[in-house]
C-alpha cells in the first residue's frame, strides 16, 4: 500500500462578491415527496461553501440539479450567468466541462488503469492536447493528489481513500472552475477524511475554483468551509460563517456541533 502524508491546508480566504452560482426558488420532488421546497442560495468566485444536513435533506439532489442531471421543478439555476433549464444540449455540454463533479462513489472505471482513467476526460475535453502534454498532465495531477506511484494500477489494486483521491485527479485534470462535492469523506477513516478535505482545500487554492461540498461530516465542514448552509427537510434553515454556527444555540444546529 503507498502511504503518503498530506499537509494540513487551511481553506483560502475570499472576498470576492461575484456570483458563480444563483439558486432561486428551486423545487424538486419524486412522486408524492417535495425533496427541495423553496432553496435560494449562492455560490461566490473562489469560495468553499459547505451545505451541511442530515441523510434525505436534499443536498445531493441540489447538486445534482446544478448540472442538470435532475432537472428541477420549479425555480431558476444560474451558473455564470447563463440558465441551466434553458441550455440546449450543446450548451448544456459547454457548461459541464467547467464544472467537476466529485460524487461519492468516485465512479472510477474498473477496467481502466489509473491512467487510462485520467486520459479518458482529457481526450473528451481537451481534443487539441498532445500526447505529451496529457502525460504531463496527468503527472500533474496524480502528483498533486500524492499517487504518482498509481499510474499503472487498477482500481481494485487501491483502497477507498486512494480511489477518491484518483476520482479527485480525474475530475481537476480538466481545469474546473467549479467543483461539485457529494459527501466526498464518506466511508473514509479519520486520517484519510483529513486528507482529503486538505485537498479540498489545496485544489481551491491551487486551482482557483468555486466549490460547494456537500456533506454531514462536521470535521470536513469544519476543514473546508468559507461559508455554511445548513439545509433541513429540504428547505435552508440556517446560513453563516462556520463560527457562527458553532456558538449557536439552536437545538438542531447544537446537534451538530457537538
Amino acid at each position: 500500500m503507498i502511504v503518503t502524508q498530506i499537509p494540513t491546508i487551511a481553506p483560502a480566504k475570499t472576498n470576492s462578491d461575484k456570483q458563480v452560482i444563483e439558486i432561486n426558488n428551486l423545487r424538486k420532488g419524486f412522486d408524492q415527496q417535495e425533496v427541495l421546497k423553496n432553496v435560494s442560495l449562492q455560490l461566490f468566485n473562489g469560495e468553499n461553501l459547505v451545505v451541511l444536513g442530515k441523510s434525505g435533506s436534499g443536498k445531493s439532489v441540489l447538486i445534482k440539479c446544478i448540472v442538470r442531471l435532475l432537472n428541477p421543478d420549479d425555480g431558476t439555476i444560474d451558473v455564470f450567468g447563463e440558465n441551466v433549464s434553458s441550455l440546449n444540449r450543446d450548451g448544456l455540454g459547454e457548461l459541464r466541462k467547467k464544472i467537476g463533479f466529485l460524487f461519492q462513489s468516485g465512479a472510477l472505471y474498473d477496467s481502466m488503469t489509473v491512467k487510462q482513467n485520467l486520459e479518458f476526460p482529457l481526450r473528451r475535453i481537451k481534443k487539441d492536447l498532445t500526447q505529451k502534454e496529457i502525460d504531463e498532465k496527468i503527472n500533474e495531477v496524480l502528483e498533486n493528489v500524492g499517487l504518482s506511484e498509481a499510474l499503472d494500477k487498477m482500481p481494485s489494486q487501491l483502497s477507498g481513500g486512494m480511489r477518491k483521491r484518483i476520482s479527485l485527479a480525474r475530475t481537476i485534470v480538466v481545469d474546473p472552475m467549479i467543483m461539485l462535492y457529494d459527501e466526498p469523506t464518506t466511508g473514509l477513516d479519520p486520517v484519510t477524511s483529513d486528507e482529503i478535505s486538505s485537498l479540498i482545500n489545496e485544489v481551491q487554492k491551487k486551482y482557483k475554483t468555486s466549490s460547494i461540498i456537500i456533506t454531514h461530516d462536521i470535521e470536513c465542514a469544519r476543514a473546508t468551509a468559507n461559508r455554511v448552509i445548513m439545509l433541513h427537510d429540504g428547505e435552508v434553515y440556517q446560513e453563516g460563517k462556520l463560527e457562527e454556527f458553532e456558538k449557536s444555540a439552536d437545538a438542531l444546529i447544537k446537534s451538530f456541533f457537538k
